[in-house]
């Protein structure tokens, strides 16, 4: 159960900070709701608090996790298959997760392939989207700018 003010991570989406629970009604429903700000394209997005476990919501990781985010950027790439389907379907795997050091693993993997060998239309927006959650919760859990993170992912990969 998560309260007003925590910071947290929505799969596929990002970190953002839980602004209020609501009851509303859907489809003839009524549901408790986390109502939770992302602060990167100032979404807000609604998560039902019955389906927390379902969609992987959890709370960001703390200022210790940070630098072992970093490690696995700064790391080498790691076995990819040569299939791009293939490839593409396990990023999408690690990025649905929600786990930060997959995600920080695909936009390694990603970037240096990038680097090497260039990345189709559907990879480079895989990549963007995994930067997006990336940053998203290193800003929170940096208390930093988006901008000094972006800087702080170019370091690392170089």
């Amino acid at each position: 159960m998560f309260n007003i003010g925590d910071k947290v991570v929505y799969p596929m989406h990002g970190a953002g900070v839980i602004e209020a629970i609501e009851e509303k009604e859907v489809l003839g429903q009524k549901q408790k709701y986390y109502i939770m700000k992302l602060p990167i394209g100032e979404m807000k997005v609604m998560v039902p608090m019955e389906n927390v476990e379902e969609v992987g919501l959890r709370e960001i990781i703390d200022r210790d996790g940070v630098p072992k985010v970093l490690e696995v950027l700064k790391g080498k790439k790691s076995k990819m298959s040569s299939n791009w389907n293939r490839r593409y379907r396990a990023n999408m795997e690690k990025i649905r997760t929600g786990d930060i050091f997959e995600v920080a693993e695909v936009v390694r993997n990603l970037a240096i392939r990038d680097a090497e060998k260039g990345l189709s239309t559907g990879e480079k927006k895989m990549l963007d989207n995994a930067k997006q959650i990336l940053i998203s919760e290193l800003v929170l859990a940096q208390d930093a700018t988006e901008e000094q993170i972006e800087n702080l992912l170019g370091e690392c990969l170089g």
